[in-house]
């Protein structure tokens, strides 16, 4: 099976690694199947996640060619065999499978299979799934030790799975989440523009036939909050955009980020970065959330033509600074603007990732948000 104990086990090492490294459930599945016909050196794998339902949610196989799969028609049911694997504790190791009593046969497009290896994928009490190889390429079928090895894979691909799941399960809430807020955008922005419309309109409407001059005056009006509503629509929408924070890390997902709002907003918005290395994930997510409040206030409040992002490179560490070209405030006023510019939380998610955050501003001449961390 192996070129030796020493390939053997980096080979093992190969396959727990790949696991391990993927976030998306069906990448996983596809991970897991891959690895285990390639070490058991198996003719053809598959993966079952069953349904609440008597079949499969999702079914991966290794060995047929797309051709083959689309003969083979629907996903199979939970019956037979494969039913075994779901319900029971241990492995399953058979010469042929096709003298097996539980054997219910296979369709008619189906690759002729004898030998057999199944493998049940648990978490605790739960069967995440089922782990099948047939045909061993050498000689003999399958052996004892190509049980224990199985046994060992499905372990950690029930990891894997459930690292997965829940990962899978975080982007779900994250979305939730920002589709809540942008809700309160629409209602708290956009609709106030639009019910201000609709009540412009009216007046228009009705000062067209006894007063038109001042019905002018009440359609540039309407075009000026139409113009409005469709820059808060904008904004509410480009920051649905979800942090991709670890598949491409702080520097691509900030990059990414400040291209579609330079794109969304009348005001240039750039990025520049100096050496900065990867940080501590709990770092790079308070770096991204203050960067993105801190864009928020300058093209929502500020007025500003221009913001510029940085993120360079100090000591083992990184400081982010977000400066615009806006109307600015006192430091005098601070303390009352702190709340309605997010000021306060920005400082607690940079206190709690262990940096500081320090905020400049002259009334015209701008604001600066500066967060320092440590790095790790």
């Amino acid at each position: 099976m192996f070129a030796g104990p020493r390939g053997g086990l980096a080979a093992v090492s190969t396959a727990l690694l790949a696991m391990s490294r993927r976030l998306e459930v069906r990448d996983v599945l596809r991970t897991i199947v891959v690895s285990a016909r390639e070490l058991l050196d198996a003719e053809y794998a598959a993966l079952g996640v069953p349904d609440d339902h008597g079949g499969f949610a999702q079914f991966v196989v290794d060995g047929i060619t797309e051709e083959q799969w689309r003969r083979i028609g629907p996903l199979p049911r939970q019956h037979g065999i494969l039913a075994a694997m779901l319900h029971q504790d241990g492995p399953e190791r058979l010469a042929d499978v096709r003298k097996d009593p539980r054997f219910e046969g296979w369709p008619a497009a189906h690759p002729e299979m004898s030998d057999f290896l199944g493998q049940p994928v648990r978490d605790g009490e739960e069967t995440l799934g089922a782990l099948f190889l047939a045909n061993k390429r050498r000689p003999g079928g399958f052996t004892e030790e190509d049980e224990e090895l199985l046994a060992l894979l499905a372990q950690h691909a029930a990891i894997a799975l459930t690292n997965a799941r829940l990962y899978e399960r975080s982007r779900e809430l994250t979305i939730a989440e920002e589709r809540s807020r942008l809700a309160h955008e629409l209602h708290d922005a956009v609709a106030q523009k639009l019910f201000s419309l609709r009540l412009t309109a009216q007046a228009a409407a009705a000062l067209v036939d006894r007063d038109p001059a001042r019905a002018k005056g009440e359609l540039q009006q309407i075009a000026a909050l139409a113009a409005q509503a469709a820059d808060e629509l904008r904004a509410a929408v480009t920051e649905l955009r979800p942090a991709a924070l670890d598949e491409d890390g702080l520097v691509a997902t900030l990059r990414d980020q400040v291209h579609v709002l330079d794109r969304a907003h009348t005001a240039h918005v750039t990025f520049t970065c100096d050496g900065v290395r990867a940080l501590p994930a709990t770092q790079e997510e308070a770096l991204l959330r203050v960067a993105q409040e801190a864009l928020h206030n300058a093209l929502r409040h500020s007025g500003g033509d221009r913001v510029e992002v940085t993120l360079a490179r100090r000591a083992a560490g990184a400081v982010l600074t977000v400066t615009d070209n806006g109307s600015g405030f006192s430091p005098s006023s601070i303390r009352a603007a702190g709340r309605h510019l997010g000021l306060v939380s920005m400082r607690d998610r940079a206190s709690g990732a262990g940096g500081r955050l320090t905020v400049h501003s002259e009334p015209g001449t701008g604001t600066t948000i500066e967060m320092e961390v440590p790095g790790g």
